[in-house]
């Protein structure tokens, strides 16, 4: 798991579980320790792309709340 700035200077976490190892609540903790490695009164993101099944399922599981969704879209060709 590392914590680094995302869209926006959001804080968000970026967390892998092997996958032979998936399916057993190994990311539940690090997703828990996660907010408490920033710095006080900071926000935790975590964003999960919709097609991933086991990150939508194991983002609450780690204790995090929906709070919205965004598409992010650039122009055609990627440059304004």
């Amino acid at each position: 798991m590392v914590i680094g700035r995302g869209v926006g200077g959001r804080w968000e976490p970026a967390l892998e579980v092997d996958g032979s190892a998936q399916g057993r609540g190994l990311g539940r903790r690090p997703g828990y320790a996660a907010r408490h490695l920033l710095p006080e009164g900071e926000l935790l993101w975590a964003q999960v792309a919709p097609g991933n099944a086991r990150g939508v399922r194991g983002i609450p599981a780690a204790g995090f709340v929906p709070v919205g969704a965004e598409v992010l879209m650039v122009p055609h060709g990627g440059r304004g």
